[in-house]
């Protein structure tokens, strides 16, 4: 009996640990259909990793610099506090070999009332220097302490952004290997060309639109890079922000940041004009308006920077715009 029961649970130990590699299997070679299904639903959670991927650099960066320059401040504070330190420590140990200048008994001893009176009067102008070093010390000394605590409370920022950013990093790589792998086997992985000149602007768009449309538009070909910033690759924000610095704009990094930057410049999707900022539902994503019915993106990993209609499809994911 015990044999038996022995058989039967190893068995269903088996089945359940055949049961549990079934999916891998199944997925292992997925049809056209469904890996494309997949895909697409892979690109919308992409989008979603990537902006967290940047807000989270953006946020370490910042919090980053502030420390720098915290630290630099506590560096120069640190050489103030040792200036006045040392000076006070010189004016002490003259005193001890010497007696403290401030000595009256010395001054009646030595000299005429004349010289009594003159000596008095720089005994208070040395006090008050010596004074005034004591007092300077003891702020830069305080001063550099609440620098420091600060430093150290800008420092735990920083790391706790870092972390972040690390953890939002290995996400965004794990999806792009995913994607990746979908895409070849569909044969549709497109590497681009970080030297790629793209193609030129003739649409519509006119002044600051036009230069930003410009450079655009001679990105087309260059790869999709999540973090990409130029020149050679672009993630969606990156490219806007790019193109726009040409225009004289200075737009944020990521998209969250650039819809709230433009909270005041907003505009229907129905008022469209070249240039205008064109962002998806859940703002994972965005491209720039061309006119004509065009839009100017960076897609998603496997793609390249590209110009497509602005279709019913797009249309459709579209949240709003943002006119620089």
């Amino acid at each position: 009996m015990a044999t038996r029961l022995a058989r039967a649970a190893v068995a269903v130990t088996l089945a359940a640990v055949g049961a549990l590699s079934v999916p891998d299997v199944a997925f292992a070679d997925p049809s056209p259909a469904k890996a494309k299904a997949k895909l697409v639903k892979l690109n919308e959670r992409a989008d979603e990793v990537v902006e967290r991927y940047n807000q989270a650099s953006e946020a370490y960066k910042t919090a980053k610099r502030k420390f720098d320059a915290l630290n630099a401040e506590v560096e120069r504070k640190n050489a103030q506090a040792d200036q006045l330190r040392k000076d006070l420590v010189t004016t002490a140990v003259s005193d001890y070999q010497s007696g403290p200048i401030t000595s009256w008994g010395r001054l009646v001893a030595e000299g005429s009332p004349e010289t009594v009176l003159s000596g008095m009067a720089s005994l208070e102008q040395i006090s008050q220097a010596r004074a005034a070093k004591l007092a300077a010390f003891a702020a830069t000394t305080k001063d550099l302490r609440d620098r420091r605590d600060q430093a150290k409370t800008v420092l735990a920022e920083a790391d706790t952004a870092r972390d972040k950013f690390r953890s939002e990093k290995a996400k965004a790589e794990k999806m792009v290997a995913e994607q990746t792998k979908l895409l070849r086997k569909l044969n549709a992985f497109r590497s681009g060309d970080p030297n790629s000149t793209g193609i030129r602007y003739t649409g519509p768009a006119s002044g600051s639109a036009r230069a930003a449309l410009q450079f655009a538009f001679a990105q087309v070909g260059k790869p999709y890079r999540f973090g990409g910033t130029g020149p050679g690759s672009y993630d969606c924000s990156g490219l806007t922000q790019a193109a726009w610095r040409t225009a004289g704009v200075a737009l944020p990094r990521t998209t969250w940041t650039q819809w709230s930057w433009g909270a005041a410049r907003r505009v229907t999707l129905d008022a469209l004009q070249p240039g205008d900022l064109l962002f998806s539902k859940g703002l994972g994503h965005m491209g720039m308006y061309a006119g004509n019915g065009k839009m100017v993106h960076a897609p998603q990993t496997g793609d390249v920077v590209k110009v497509v209609d602005l279709d019913d499809y797009w249309r459709a994911r579209l949240l709003g715009a943002v006119r620089p």
